[in-house]
């Protein structure tokens, strides 16, 4: 939730949100109750600006998780579709023009519904679970009020294996990748004085 762009709605919900604090363990409620807090101390223009230079102008702190295993791929376009199959099965359905694997999305879908719609929504963040703590450590490294939330929800996941470590290291690196097809370079023109050779 505190992941959603900050619009009046959510700006509305800050005292439940504060509330709902309340009843975590430390380790969850202190990194979330800074979010919180931030986006009650700032004003709502001052948050809109300071969300989209932080989600919108970084690559590395895409809040889009498939974007971190494909970037702006064929391959993303599949993905996309096996979340939306995801919350179709469950029941679940979006309510904004948001993408389905925009991170608040998928955190919502894995924190409502019965119990195996948390278990989908599970499996859909430990599939993306590289590009998850890329974004916790890019968030934390620029100092970003959202990082507190990043770093709660991956302190519910289970700890990070070799391959999930290795993983993260590689797209620290890289980067998200490239597309792969169609877009070999153009060839240099011919150097042939003939005009039918060019069409």
């Amino acid at each position: 939730m505190v992941l959603d762009y900050p619009s009046p709605e959510l700006l509305a919900m800050l005292p439940e949100l504060r509330t709902a604090l309340a009843t975590l363990p430390d380790r969850l409620r202190e990194p979330l109750a800074q979010v919180v807090d931030h986006l009650a101390a700032q004003p709502a223009g001052a948050l809109a600006a300071e969300y989209v230079a932080t989600f919108d102008l970084a690559r590395r702190r895409s809040p889009y998780l498939s974007y971190y295993s494909y970037g702006d791929t064929r391959k993303r376009g599949v993905a996309l579709v096996e979340y939306k199959q995801a919350y179709r099965a469950a029941g679940f359905e979006l309510v904004s023009d948001e993408l389905p694997d925009h991170v608040a999305v998928v955190l919502e879908f894995a924190s409502t519904g019965d119990a195996a719609a948390q278990e989908s929504g599970l499996r859909l963040l430990l599939a993306h679970r590289a590009g998850l703590e890329l974004l916790r450590l890019a968030l934390l490294d620029a100092g970003s009020p959202w990082a507190g939330a990043l770093v709660a929800v991956c302190a519910t996941l289970p700890p990070l294996d070799g391959d999930d470590r290795e993983a993260v290291a590689r797209l620290a690196a890289e980067g998200p990748p490239g597309e792969e097809v169609g877009l070999e370079p153009f060839a240099p023109p011919s150097s042939t004085t003939d005009p039918g050779a060019r069409r």
